[in-house]
């Protein structure tokens, strides 16, 4: 299924040889505007015009980040405000791990089971998948695994926690929504103990959603957000974000206690703000929640007439198409993919295919993926089991 991709646009994927893929995955819920938005080009082509790389701290200020952690910061709640750029996701979960332990001197991190959180030693200790963790142990000690909303083992969490990390909706644990009851116990207790609240949204942020921040169908505001993929239209770019004095304290004793060499690349931080722009300007979040909610109705409609599918579950443009077994999800995908639509699908999510398609997606493009969708369901026959 190798694809040799000689370039992309909008909402899709052109190979060297001249065939032509409908995305919706997004490179993983990276495209959110799109493949190659001009808006993105042209801000990366006059920011390489001025300069690349200089230094991302330190004496020097570079416009396109300053203009970028000011929008951020005006755009959500007023405890979030201070910026910190990192190149992922991974990258920004780290730096949200020390940030907590030194802000609150304290040892023990929390954690969800069917949560993903990043591929280095510190973001991997907090990822609740032993397939992810067991290659590399021993990994950070003190991290402790609670079942995914579930109300009453937040008790466990306690003032020896300095941070809880979590997914408002888990993306590789395969689209699992949490309950507006449990976030908001959450909250609870973790302002009842001192424990930093860190919501990763790296997957879930930027309008993918129907929202701009998945937090905010919840009413719920974590003390730390993480943000990557989308972010960077394309290029890579991340960020943790927190109220100023939990920030300050990366400035001090000693100064410069997290430092980072291309985190806030101007040329990145130059796509992200158009990216940003784009997003607000057009809608899209909304345009997400009005398309996830077709396409959601269509595949329901879909599971009741044939028996294949177990659960339908997601927000807005990221959604969750359960089979009863690896078998027949693989036959989905691989009956998708060959008549030129692309979704997700890992051996780490057996079951759960990733349907995320760019928020840009038109009604054409809808009607031509939902039809591909439901051909492709029909294809592999019905109940579960198969194979």
């Amino acid at each position: 299924m190798g694809l040799e991709i000689s370039r992309a646009l909008g909402s899709h994927l052109y190979t060297r040889g001249g065939k032509r893929y409908l995305d919706f995955i997004s490179g993983l819920c990276v495209a959110n505007i799109g493949h190659t938005h001009p808006a993105v080009a042209k801000a990366v082509i006059r920011q390489v015009q001025d300069y690349l790389h200089v230094m991302v701290y330190g004496e020097y200020i570079q416009a396109p980040q300053v203009r970028l952690a000011a929008k951020l910061a005006g755009i959500l709640p007023e405890s979030l405000s201070v910026v910190y750029f990192t190149n992922s996701g991974t990258e920004a979960n780290e730096g949200a791990l020390k940030l907590a332990k030194k802000f609150t001197g304290r040892p023990r991190l929390i954690s969800f089971e069917g949560s993903f959180h990043g591929d280095s030693h510190g973001s991997c200790s907090v990822t609740g998948r032993s397939i992810y963790r067991k290659p590399f142990q021993p990994l950070l000690p003190g991290v402790t695994f609670l079942p995914f909303d579930r109300i009453a083992p937040l008790s466990r969490i306690t003032s020896s926690v300095a941070a809880v990390i979590i997914e408002p909706i888990q993306g590789e644990g395969g689209i699992r929504i949490a309950s507006k009851g449990f976030l908001r116990q959450l909250r609870r207790r973790c302002s009842e103990v001192g424990a930093l609240l860190i919501f990763d949204e790296v997957q879930s942020g930027f309008g993918r959603t129907g929202k701009l921040f998945a937090f905010e169908h919840f009413g719920v505001v974590p003390d730390v957000l993480t943000l990557a993929k989308a972010m960077g239209g394309g290029l890579p770019l991340g960020a943790f974000i927190s109220r100023p004095d939990i920030m300050k304290t990366l400035s001090e004793d000693p100064p410069l206690s997290h430092v980072t060499t291309f985190g806030g690349n101007p040329v990145s931080c130059a796509a992200a703000l158009a990216t940003l722009g784009v997003i607000l300007e057009e809608n899209l979040a909304d345009r997400a929640a009005r398309i996830g909610a077709l396409i959601q109705n269509r595949l329901k409609r879909v599971q009741r007439r044939e028996g294949a599918i177990k659960a339908v579950r997601g927000r807005g443009l990221m959604i969750g198409l359960e089979f009863f077994d690896p078998v027949t999800s693989r036959r989905f995908v691989k009956s998708a993919f060959d008549r030129g639509l692309i979704v997700g699908w890992t051996l780490h999510s057996q079951t759960v295919v990733r349907i995320a398609p760019p928020l840009t997606l038109t009604d054409e493009e809808l009607k031509e993926g939902m039809d591909t969708l439901e051909t492709s369901i029909k294809r592999i026959g019905s109940g579960p089991g198969l194979g």
